[in-house]
């Protein structure tokens, strides 16, 4: 009888270990459980935010342009001179002019709410459009929204060292690879052919003047890649800088590259802190802005 107690009061006191290490084990689960579902919510609502704030400024933009509505015998081909010299409108001694274009980027409202706003970037492949803002140094608008809101997706910004005009050599405008599409989150596509295919353009509006450029590589790169070289001493380390590029293109391109010509290179992460993509191209088409005739009201649904 003893025997038989001891041991039903052992097996008691093991049953009760067990159960306790049990309960600990299930609290701490849903401790995990609960934990993740919150940073999951937070991720969502901060997506959300940034996503529906970028969509609210579509109100800005009447982006029903003609692309190539333009007499090319009277255009001026003005993208291979040299950084420094600035066109206008009398350039090539007033025998021919820059085609104008209505601007479909209300500035002058968005330049109300925030004065860092440089251009605008739309990529016809993809569905890409932002405002492109410039900090006075690269941290500010890497999780700063259009509005001065912190938030990850940050904004499409311009690197601060490149001028607000995009008349340097190599002009660079960084976005996050965000995993619902947005920002950058779409820009790798254009590694694939029918990506790039598809049309191999994209363009920028500024207050002043509208851009188009025509792609020439994308690849993936090293995070100090020479790819983000701003100047050169030369022609040819100019040239050096488009070969490498071009040697690590993931489509095939036959856009010719010369010295002179203009760049804007587009950059995301890839998820390995050592390596970028990038989206290269080169201005083919610079028009003067016009405002739109009919205004920038708001479009009524």
């Amino acid at each position: 009888m003893t025997r038989d107690r001891r041991r039903k009061t052992k097996h008691k006191k093991s049953g009760g270990i067990g159960s306790v290490i049990s309960t600990l084990v299930i609290i701490v689960a849903l401790g995990v459980f609960c934990y993740a579902g919150y940073q999951l919510v937070t991720i969502y609502f901060a997506y959300k935010a940034g996503t529906d704030e970028y969509n609210a400024l579509e109100e800005y933009v009447k982006t029903d342009r003609e692309t190539e509505g333009f007499d090319e015998e009277s255009m001026v081909e003005n993208e291979t001179m040299g950084a420094d010299e600035i066109l206008d409108a009398d350039a090539a001694a007033g025998t021919k002019k820059l085609e104008q274009m209505e601007n479909p980027i209300d500035f002058d409202s968005l330049l109300a709410i925030n004065g860092d706003i440089v251009g605008w970037l739309e990529t016809e492949a993809l569905d890409i459009t932002y405002p492109i803002m410039q900090g006075e140094d690269n941290d500010y608008y890497l999780h700063r929204t259009f509005r001065n809101q912190e938030n990850f997706a940050g904004s499409i910004f311009l690197d601060y060292v490149n001028n607000p005009d995009f008349y340097n050599r190599n002009s660079i405008i960084y976005g996050h690879n965000m995993k619902n599409g947005s920002m950058f989150g779409k820009l790798k596509q254009y590694g694939e052919q029918e990506t790039y295919d598809k049309s191999p353009y994209f363009w920028i509006y500024t207050p002043d003047k509208i851009y188009k450029y025509e792609i020439f590589a994308c690849g993936v790169v090293g995070a100090y890649s020479d790819c983000y070289k701003t100047g050169f001493a030369g022609e040819e380390d100019f040239l050096n800088f488009v070969n490498t590029a071009k040697s690590q293109s993931y489509v095939e391109t036959d856009v010719e590259v010369n010295y002179g010509d203009m760049v804007v290179t587009l950059s995301t992460c890839t998820g390995d802190s050592e390596t970028r993509f990038i989206v290269q191209g080169k201005r083919v088409r610079t028009y003067q802005s016009v405002p739109k005739a009919d205004g920038y009201e708001p479009i009524e649904e």
